[in-house]
């Protein structure tokens, strides 16, 4: 049952957790058209487009933006409690400080939750649409601005200059329009002035020109046997399709595979796919690209079912008798002043390979040997070129994978790590929490882009870089929640003072003793 006490807290702190919340996706907003402002100006963006890129951009930073506000929120909540003495009352009743954020941290539980469900279920749609409507917008062309004096190339197949244009837009002078001519010189077409309107159903920039001239050059490329025509005209009627500055509609299918828009049920699928398939896969390729062309290989990757027959020979039948010469085997020297017991067979120098073989053939077969060897290396390292794409796809997954859980869980470590702060410190409003809280944060963002980047570049596992900032923060937590509940002066200037003192006066009496 929700008591007093808990009305209390959870009043104080939903009113700063909205507003930081909303705040803190702004600014993410904004830092995102800041990275891509340069792929959106010029685009003849319509306000729909805008507003819907905007809503895919905020779902997106809605996992990130949650951990802040908790953080901002939790330390701006005690710390108006602390600094009104509300805290301190509740004390004094006898509540300790566990039982006093008790509310907020099943509020913060509850709030990772809804993070790891919109995580799971919401972000996966909202990126497959932010990455395709990205790519349309990025893809497409500047819109149409025709300026003066200055060569308009956006056309395929066309450079245009316009001398003058009147102030109402459409009057224009001095028109000069190259057409592209891959086979000869490119035709050229001048007029004094005229007038440029887009067509009813903007599909159209149609050029009414007058006074002018058309030159063209015809003929075969290869000849200089070719024919100049010019052609003079009053009024000229020039047609350029629109079509390539509209945005293209790119369907979702395209992006649907990629591990951002997949869920964990989804993540699991693909990683158990990548952790097994692929290893059979580079197993039955290396199978095929070398065992077939190797014996050797061939009989040790695919070992004979039928047991090979074995020949034991009798102890007796290799024993040597003293006083008695062994039979020495041909092409082997026998050595008759060392004993019996000790005797060693001398076999001769080994003999290279190519020294066996007849001149004749000799360069032939070592050509082939050589060939031979270079396409088993190359077909190597395609496989293992294979195989380090495969495990960098698979690293992309688990990121995506604990990046779900660890920023849900995130929330729980940053509130252990705001509230006991708030209370410590005793300040409200939005100065000092606002700035300890914007130190954590970066502390933990850096820890999170760190880790994510040692996994990408293996230099750690996937668990260890994707949990590195909670497993540097919560232990934080929970040492500033043991000083909070012992009445910690963590941050009293007083008690430093007072301890530096102390420092001083120790350092002053140990220069007596020594003097």
């Amino acid at each position: 049952m929700i008591k007093k006490l808990d009305k209390l807290i959870l009043k104080a702190f939903i009113g700063p957790f909205i507003v930081t919340f909303f705040i803190t996706l702004f600014i993410l907003i904004l830092q995102f058209f800041w990275k891509y402002i340069d792929d959106l100006v010029g685009k003849g963006l319509d306000a729909l487009t805008i507003i819907r890129l905007t809503g895919y951009v905020s779902a997106t930073a809605v996992p990130l933006a949650l951990p802040l506000a908790v953080l901002i929120s939790s330390i701006m909540t005690f710390g108006k409690l602390g600094e009104s003495f509300e805290t301190v009352a509740v004390k004094s009743a006898g509540i300790p400080l566990l039982r006093f954020m008790r509310p907020l941290f099943l509020v913060s539980v509850l709030i990772s939750v809804v993070a790891f469900l919109f995580s799971n279920y919401v972000i996966p749609v909202a990126q497959l649409k932010f990455q395709t409507l990205l790519y349309d917008i990025t893809v497409a062309k500047p819109a149409f601005n025709l300026k003066e004096g200055v060569f308009f190339r956006e056309f395929e197949g066309y450079t245009i200059k316009v001398g003058k244009k009147e102030k109402d837009n459409t009057t224009i002078h001095n028109i000069i329009i190259f057409e592209k001519n891959y086979s000869l010189q490119d035709n050229i077409i001048v007029a004094e002035h005229g007038k440029m309107n887009i067509s009813a159903d903007k599909k159209f920039l149609e050029f009414y020109l007058e006074n002018g001239w058309r030159n063209e050059e015809r003929g075969p490329s290869y000849s200089i046997n070719t024919d100049y025509i010019r052609l003079g005209f009053k009024n000229y009627k020039k047609v350029f399709d629109l079509s390539s500055f509209k945005m293209m509609r790119t369907p979702d299918s395209l992006f649907k595979d990629n591990f951002r828009m997949l869920n964990v049920k989804q993540l699991n699928k693909s990683i158990d796919s990548l952790k097994r398939t692929a290893l059979k896969e580079m197993e039955k390729k290396t199978d095929r690209e070398i065992g077939i062309n190797y014996d050797f290989v061939r009989k040790e990757i695919n070992p004979p079912k039928t047991p090979v027959a074995t020949v034991t020979i009798p102890e007796s039948a290799i024993a040597i008798k003293e006083g008695v010469k062994p039979l020495a085997p041909k092409n082997l020297k026998y050595d008759s002043r060392r004993k019996p017991s000790m005797e060693i067979w001398e076999w001769p120098k080994p003999v290279g390979y190519e020294q066996l073989l007849p001149d004749s053939v000799r360069k032939p077969i070592l050509s082939r040997a050589i060939d031979k060897v270079s396409t088993a290396k190359n077909n190597l390292d395609a496989i293992a070129e294979e195989g380090k794409i495969k495990r960098k796809e698979l690293r992309f997954h688990l990121i995506e994978w604990h990046r779900k859980f660890s920023l849900s869980f995130a929330c729980i470590v940053l509130f252990l790590i705001g509230a006991p702060l708030g209370s410590i410190i005793r300040k409200g409003g939005m100065g000092m929490p606002l700035v300890i809280a914007v130190i954590f944060f970066l502390i933990f963002h850096l820890l999170n882009m760190f880790g994510e980047k040692f996994v990408r570049e293996d230099i750690t596992g996937a668990f260890t870089g994707m949990w590195m900032s909670t497993l540097v923060l919560l232990p934080i937590g929970f040492f500033l929640t043991y000083k909070a509940m012992h009445d910690s002066q963590l941050f009293n200037k007083e008690f430093y003072y007072r301890l530096f003192k102390k420092i001083r006066i120790f350092l002053n009496q140990l220069k007596i003793s020594k003097a």
